[in-house]
């Protein structure tokens, strides 16, 4: 049975807020961001060059890698939810190639299911054209299809996308993770709900402050850089590198460019500030899955030993 959230629940939530202070997991996942952003950097080059087999070896290289990244993140993230000392990167990383495979084979399951799903729907909506049955069918099939799509909409959002890797990260199984998530789903989709929402709340309200680090230091920036020392470079540029534009998108986009070595600094320096400022609330929003986990594993593993001492007293 599904039970009320506690001030305690949102306040283990709330506490992904000390995220940035695990210099491990920020480490890794900056390294990840630069790793990515390079690989998704050299396959837009090749695919340019119209050299389309190593532009889609550069692009596949990228997901790896930040696939592999973000499972790194999260176990050591995972560790700090737990209040145990956090791993070094290189032991996180290693895990991650352990754990990593377990996760793909957990969506891949998961998917298999909807599939499977939305398979019979479709079946079913290709039978609704035969004359004899098809109106009374298709009258059945409008609230099934649309309450379906709808939980599984709802499914990959609050429970699939945000629990499946921590579930993975503190040590369970592919089937005991499926377990879980189904039985959130049956017996407590709301709590899960009302977590996850608080945590996405705490990394909006980080990624609104860190935007508003950037852009107001990023004026006062090109007001003293490019105003008043005269620096021959576009103010416009130098506000695009902190959004992550390169030349090429400046360029397409029609805005001044300085292709000279202070240009090409600002630009450089801009995608330095955008990495950091996108890592922060990414940072928070997987410590706060983690705490989402937690709370409810430790709600379930509490009703089963409810369950479990009522049953002792029957007997």
């Amino acid at each position: 049975m599904s039970r009320k959230i506690s001030l305690q629940d949102l306040n283990r939530v709330l506490a992904s807020l000390d995220a940035p202070r695990n210099g491990q997991a920020l480490y890794a996942l900056l390294a990840t961001f630069c790793m990515a952003g390079l690989m998704l950097a050299s396959a837009e080059s090749a695919l340019a060059k119209a050299d389309n087999l190593t532009g889609w070896l550069w692009a596949a290289g990228a997901v790896v890698s930040a696939f592999l990244g973000l499972n790194t993140t999260g176990l050591l993230l995972m560790d700090q939810a737990r209040g145990r000392p956090v791993r070094d990167v290189a032991d996180a990383f290693r895990a991650a190639l352990r754990t990593a495979p377990r996760v793909l084979l957990c969506l891949f399951i998961l998917l298999m299911a909807v599939a499977l799903g939305v398979g019979a729907l479709l079946t079913l909506l290709w039978a609704a054209r035969l004359p004899w049955v098809g109106v009374a069918l298709f009258a059945l099939l409008v609230p099934v299809g649309v309450v379906f799509l709808g939980v599984v909409a709802f499914s990959g959002i609050v429970l699939v996308g945000p629990l499946t890797g921590p579930s993975i990260w503190a040590g369970n199984s592919v089937q005991e993770t499926v377990r879980m998530l189904w039985r959130q789903l049956r017996h407590g989709p709301l709590e899960a709900a009302g977590l996850m929402a608080a945590a996405l709340a705490v990394s909006g309200l980080v990624s609104a402050l860190v935007s508003l680090v950037v852009m107001s230091g990023g004026r006062a920036w090109a007001l003293l850089v490019v105003w008043l020392t005269g620096i021959d470079v576009p103010a416009q540029q130098l506000m695009a590198g902190l959004f992550g534009y390169g030349l090429r998108s400046l360029g397409a986009a029609g805005a001044p460019l300085a292709a000279t070595p202070l240009g090409m600094a600002a630009l450089v320096g801009g995608g330095t500030v955008f990495a950091v400022a996108l890592v922060l609330p990414t940072l928070v929003y997987l410590r706060g899955c983690c705490a989402v986990f937690l709370v409810l594993q430790d709600a379930a593993q509490a009703e089963e030993r409810a369950a479990g001492g009522a049953e002792s007293r029957l007997v």
